[in-house]
């Protein structure tokens, strides 16, 4: 078995998450602790008990669940004696979960990784006003296909302009989310339907992530990185931006200020493991998403989602 570590993104999220690896594990309390003090915040609170009005706000959710999915790493290196090096060929993560990832790698520490994506929340956030913006899943159509309604949906036929609209996550085959201005978004959910999509709904997100009206929180971004230290990741990263491994710091640093606004290729990043040789995407943290999606991408690509006690002492034994 080759595996990958993936680390999953904005939507894994639940009430309770990370509080049984807390009572179960000192080394899971450390890492809450160690965000609470990083952030000012009780944000295992919020974890542990809600309210979700609070936990899904974006400069919650993000750091929330980059410290699950680190608590489960830390977990597994004090009771399983994990090596990352020896038992990773990549480390992967869907959009927010690139930090985990590097984290998870000690590019950055884990203090930095907080206060980075507690920037990022705010930042994507701040980026367009409330009601603006929008994204939808565009399900049954594949990459092409999604590109051309986004191209043909930003076009406003009242005055001619373009508005943006563009692919903003490329998850699965026939699994493809746009992202932009929300009436060009809402163009794009009636034309994907005259293009052959099986569904195509708007998502419940509080900004349009992943497209170009992101851009003041890619600048944000740009200067937090460029005061922050960063070291080569103990395994390569499988980056959102370009779908192939990256190990050097300043092209890691370059593509994360280009993953705001640019699409998450997920779908290819999972193909690109594949093809250099790994078998198993394991995902570390909260939810299942990325372990749904591992046999939709490769009918020979196999999943495991590890983030409780069970799972840790189940995935454990293999290594």
């Amino acid at each position: 078995m080759t595996r990958a570590f993936v680390f999953p993104g904005q939507g894994s999220q639940a009430v309770g998450m990370g509080r049984d690896l807390a009572a179960a594990f000192p080394a899971a309390r450390e890492v809450f602790e160690e965000v609470d003090e990083a952030l000012k915040q009780k944000l295992s609170r919020i974890m542990f008990e809600g309210p979700e009005t609070e936990l899904v706000l974006t400069a919650n959710a993000q750091p929330a669940l980059m410290a699950v999915s680190v608590a489960v790493v830390r977990v597994l290196q004090q009771e399983a004696k994990l090596d990352l090096g020896r038992h990773a060929k990549f480390v992967a993560g869907h959009s927010l979960g690139e930090y985990s990832a590097l984290a998870a790698a000690r590019t950055f520490s884990l203090a930095d990784t907080a206060r980075l994506l507690r920037l990022r929340g705010e930042a994507m956030q701040k980026a367009v006003p409330v009601g603006t913006g929008a994204m939808a899943a565009l399900l049954g159509l594949d990459l092409e296909a999604a590109q051309a309604v986004a191209k043909e949906a930003a076009k406003n036929p009242e005055d001619g302009k373009d508005e943006v609209v563009q692919t903003a996550n490329d998850n699965a085959p026939g699994q493809v989310v746009v992202s932009g201005a929300k009436a060009a978004v809402e163009r794009a959910l009636e034309i994907a339907k005259t293009k052959g999509a099986k569904r195509a709904i708007l998502l419940p997100v509080s900004a349009p992530f992943h497209c170009a009206l992101m851009q003041p929180a890619a600048e944000a971004m740009a200067e937090a990185l460029e005061r922050t230290m960063m070291a080569p990741p103990l395994v390569p990263l499988v980056a959102n931006v370009t779908a192939s491994s990256i190990s050097d710091p300043l092209t890691i640093r370059d593509l994360l200020v280009k993953q705001v606004t640019a699409m998450v290729r997920w779908r290819e990043s999972a193909l690109y493991m594949k093809s250099q040789g790994v078998t198993t995407l394991v995902e570390l943290g909260a939810g299942k998403v990325l372990t749904g999606l591992a046999k939709r991408i490769d009918g020979e690509l196999s999943g495991i989602a590890v983030n409780g006690p069970a799972d840790i002492e189940a995935f454990a034994k293999t290594l």
